[in-house]
């Protein structure tokens, strides 16, 4: 009863048999794999997904957990209750009514119940095992006697004329059943140093599954941050399209104020001109000239200067414009302080990298903004300061970062070779270690045709990946020890990652050859 409740526990509700392979859900309920992906494909189909036991809904096609100890218990339930139509044993000799054999005769090949094997033990005395529907394995192939010796020369079961004549004679040979239990301890053994392998793996397994469900989490949380941060800078763009709109709104509304108000002064002259000149009209086509004399003269105001001083003051010039510049430095401004306060969100500072003149080797040409060095034949007309660079064509940045985190970008003209990175102050300026790729307070990155390679301390690691961009987001963590570099294609490509334990201040590090050129890019 209690076997035939364990296997009901043990039954997929899908295919009503024992589990094969059984996963989870997060809802917590078991499946055959072959079952519960048939089923998801059809609710696929469908548009939804959900727990065919307690309808439990995922937005999302779920992830199959593999549950091995519901697997282990079904494989130990199976191996100690087999299927009995299949594998019960009836007696030879009871063929009216099948009766269950409780032996079986290896040299007799049968099976035999109580009754029989009373009666077959009275007349014979044969070798009997547990019942068994098969013989001939147990016993020789040559001899078609009972295998009853083993020989651990040749790994083989032998009968007894086995031993005496034929090709194991002489052999040291083992009794069947001795040869057995001497394998089943080797075995035991071979089990107890499989154990801590296996728990090893299961550890991993564990682990793996830990950051598994880490990595989920954490890119949750980041979905959830990513969103939130859009839904601000929406908010932010409406406000910025608000304020645009209204700075147009109010500039037209005072030029047309303006204009209006002109034109309804212009109507005004325009209605006395036409009064006058009706008035005019009518004495021309006075005949009486004593009336025609006593008429008082009309004087007529000229008003040729209005229009263009635009009046007494305050009135609008025909020429006058919406001030686009200043609609445009308004919407620059809005844009501005989004990017600022996502950048602060994010808790990254984009800092404003400037090159250091004074440290430029004489074949370095640092443009006048202090963002672009370029590799030139000609040397550069500078002073000798002590801190310039002698004998490698490099250059420092004038500021140093020492805490923090950081981000910025350098473009490469895909000219010659170059290599970006940091460095501490204190590199040399002469000689072998005063080349930043040699040097073990630098961290580089090497640009050149067809590849990159990353350097520090002289050790040389090539990346396997092909360049597709000249552009490069470089970002540092000070705290943590962190100097990445993306290669900035569709979608964004991690490039390399070193980590220090920084003790100085770092400074951006360029180094230029063969007429190469790289520029420090402004947000």
């Amino acid at each position: 009863m209690a076997s035939a409740e364990l296997r009901d526990e043990l039954n997929c509700s899908i295919c009503l048999s024992l589990y094969t392979d059984p996963v989870s859900l997060r809802c917590g309920h078991n499946f055959c794999r072959s079952c519960i992906v048939s089923v998801l494909d059809a609710q696929e189909a469908a548009g939804g997904y959900s727990c065919p036991d307690c309808r439990a809904e995922y937005p999302e096609r779920p992830d199959l957990e593999k549950n091995r100890k519901l697997r282990n218990i079904v494989e130990r339930f199976s191996s100690t209750q087999p299927d009995m139509e299949e594998t019960r044993i009836f007696c030879t000799y009871c063929t009216k009514s099948p009766v269950p054999a409780v032996k079986s005769c290896l040299q007799c090949e049968t099976s035999l119940c109580d009754d029989h094997l009373n009666a077959h033990n009275k007349t014979v005395d044969h070798l009997l095992t547990e019942p068994t529907g098969s013989f001939g394995y147990k016993k020789c192939s040559l001899h078609k006697k009972v295998l009853e010796y083993y020989c651990p020369q040749d790994a083989a079961c032998l009968c007894v004329s086995c031993c005496l004549v034929g090709e194991h004679r002489g052999h040291q040979v083992e009794l069947l059943h001795e040869a057995s239990e001497n394998k089943k301890k080797k075995m035991l053994k071979y089990h107890n140093e499989l154990d801590p392998q296996k728990a090893e793996i299961q550890i991993r397994i564990q682990n793996l599954q830990d950051h598994k469900r880490n990595i989920q989490e954490k890119a949750s949380d980041e979905r959830k941050n990513i969103s939130k941060i859009f839904i601000d800078i929406k908010k932010q763009l409406e406000m910025a399209e608000k304020k645009a709109l209204s700075e147009v709104s109010r500039q037209e509304e005072k030029i047309v104020s303006q204009i209006s108000h002109l034109i309804k002064k212009l109507e005004i002259q325009e209605d006395e001109l036409s009064r006058k000149m009706r008035h005019v009209e009518e004495m021309c086509r006075v005949t009486d000239p004593i009336r025609l004399l006593q008429e008082s003269d009309i004087t007529v105001c000229s008003y040729g200067g209005d229009e263009e001083t635009g009046g007494d003051g305050g009135e609008v010039s025909t020429e006058e414009d919406l001030d686009e510049v200043l609609i445009s430095l308004t919407l620059y401004r809005s844009i501005s302080d989004i990017v600022t306060n996502v950048t602060s969100e994010l808790g990254v500072h984009v800092p404003d990298i400037l090159l250091d003149v004074d440290t430029a080797h004489e074949s370095v040409k640092i443009s006048e903004e202090l963002k672009t060095a370029t590799e030139s034949e000609e040397e550069q007309e500078i002073p000798e300061p002590s801190r310039r660079f002698v004998t490698y064509s490099q250059v420092l940045s004038r500021c140093g970062l020492s805490s923090g985190r950081h981000y910025w970008e350098v473009e490469w003209d895909q000219m010659g070779e170059c290599s970006v990175g940091l460095s501490y102050p204190s590199i040399e300026r002469e000689g072998e270690e005063s080349d930043c790729r040699m040097y073990d307070k630098c961290w580089c990155l090497d640009m050149y045709n067809g590849g990159y390679k990353v350097w520090h301390n002289s050790d040389e690691l090539v990346l396997r990946v092909k360049p597709t961009c000249p552009t490069l987001g470089v970002f540092l963590d000070y705290e943590a020890g962190r100097l990445s570099f993306y290669e900035l294609c569709d979608p964004i490509r991690h490039l390399h990652t070193f980590t220090a334990s920084f003790t100085e201040p770092l400074h951006v590090v360029i180094y230029v050859e063969d007429g190469a050129s790289v520029t420090i890019r402004s947000w």
